[in-house]
């Protein structure tokens, strides 16, 4: 994506990353979008990267984007489904989804709950909250869902072999 100015429209709320502060936005103001994947925006404003909710999206000029499945006939959880879920969350920072970057360790479904096992990139994120909200709003969409567990862990560490082939291509490393 290339980066390019945008009017916030509206007092927004949004979180600085890496540390995950919570900050407002004020109307009127430009900020520089560098980022806008899975219905998230990561901005630059006064030399600091923010991101911007879906819910907010409106503040700077999108369409907020929600996240639709049909539910299934033999009314059970989908696990193509929760997967395509969890494939919509993006790390603020890096273009690839959470799924891509091997931060998804396991993914359990018991009647109508979902168990997530996942890390961060790096212990000390301070976006690891957010994330893990990404992760509950998401797959609460999937049909049948009614509980969601996270369990966020770091062992084992995450390193870059963790993430897929085309996630490391996508990002020079291969």
């Amino acid at each position: 994506m290339e980066r390019r100015l945008v009017p916030v429209e509206r007092e927004v709320a949004a979180r600085l990353v890496p540390t995950g502060d919570p900050i407002t936005l004020p109307a009127g103001v430009f900020v520089t979008l560098t980022q806008a994947l899975g219905g998230t925006y990561t901005v630059v404003y006064n030399g600091n990267m923010a991101r911007i909710d879906g819910a907010n999206a409106d503040a700077i000029g999108f369409e907020p984007t929600r996240l639709s499945f049909d539910p299934p006939a033999d009314g059970k959880i989908d696990p193509e489904q929760v997967n395509e879920a969890l494939a919509s969350v993006f790390d603020p920072e890096i273009p690839v989804s959470i799924t891509e970057l091997g931060l998804i360790y396991d993914v359990t479904i018991d009647g109508t709950n979902v168990a997530i096992t996942m890390t961060l990139t790096a212990p000390g994120c301070g976006m690891g909250d957010v994330l893990v909200a990404d992760v509950r709003e998401r797959v609460a969409q999937v049909p049948f869902v009614e509980s969601i567990d996270v369990d966020l862990v770091f062992d084992p560490a995450w390193n870059r072999d963790m993430m897929s082939d085309e996630a490391q291509l996508s990002l020079g490393l291969f």
